[in-house]
């Protein structure tokens, strides 16, 4: 069975890689919010925005998460740089 997740990628990350978004299958051992970080990065170059020890914040179902946040079927995974306010 697949596991299918919608990705959003905001501000500098977006420009990063290119795209808004995507809609994505899971692969198998990618479970996690981190692991997910961790299976994108390793996409080449421009997705190196998404590496580990990048400054980089994650959200499943409009709510704020770490790294070891479980992903399920049809959950909406948003990854942005941290935002400042003024």
């Amino acid at each position: 069975m697949t596991t299918n997740v919608k990705i959003l990628y905001f501000a500098s990350l977006r420009e990063a890689v290119g795209q808004s978004g995507e809609e994505f299958a899971l692969p198998e051992g990618v479970g996690s919010v981190g692991a997910l970080r961790a299976h994108l990065a390793a996409r080449g170059e421009a997705w190196q925005a998404l590496a580990a020890g990048r400054n980089v914040r994650a959200a499943v179902n409009q709510r704020m998460v770490g790294a070891d946040a479980p992903l399920g079927a049809g959950d909406e995974v948003a990854f942005f740089p941290p935002v400042t306010g003024g």
